[in-house]
């Protein structure tokens, strides 16, 4: 008895690999990133962006947006309408600010791993602008997001962002709720 339950690791190790799905194991990977602590320097430099950047899309000022971003800022999950580059950023914050002008962001984690960071935001505010034809009634505004930014000598090079918009047209009264 005490023979098998010493093998059973080594028999566990050479069952599970074979219980996998196929999917999981052959899974394309485009890029692999695996982080190793940043020099002090580096998460400093790394943060400090980053805190920027999330500052800006709290406060909509632009002058601390310019001071976060690359001039060759590049938006890799860019909707349509909205301009690429520097100036997308801006241009996104005042039209949602026309809709939601109370907006508030907070940053719930931050993770930074080699020159990318990786933050998920909260975003909260009332609906009592205008977004399109639609006028606000006060709705209120609660929904998530998260957002994988490169930075490159202290300047956020490329973001590629995801939000929960299905949650935002729905307290917006845009989209029918289930």
């Amino acid at each position: 008895m005490t023979s098998m339950l010493r093998s059973a690791p080594v028999l566990a190790g050479l069952l599970l690999p074979a219980a996998l799905p196929a999917a999981a194991q052959g899974v394309p990977v485009k890029e692999l990133v695996v982080a190793a602590a940043p020099s002090a320097a580096q998460r400093t430099g790394e943060e400090k962006a980053a805190r920027a950047f999330y500052d800006f899309w709290n406060t909509g000022d632009e002058a601390v947006l310019r001071a976060a971003l690359s001039p060759a800022f590049t938006d890799h999950t860019l909707p349509p309408g909205r301009p690429q580059g520097a100036e997308g950023p801006a241009f996104a914050s005042r039209n949602f600010r026309g809709a939601v002008p109370d907006l508030r962001v907070s940053v719930e984690k931050m993770i930074i791993a080699g020159d990318y960071v990786t933050v998920h935001m909260h975003f909260t505010g009332h609906f009592t602008g205008r977004m399109g034809d639609a006028a606000g009634q006060g709705q209120p505004i609660d929904f998530i997001a998260t957002d994988l930014i490169r930075v490159t000598d202290g300047l956020v090079t490329d973001n590629w962002h995801i939000e929960d918009n299905l949650t935002l047209l729905q307290q917006m009264g845009l989209v029918p709720k289930p």
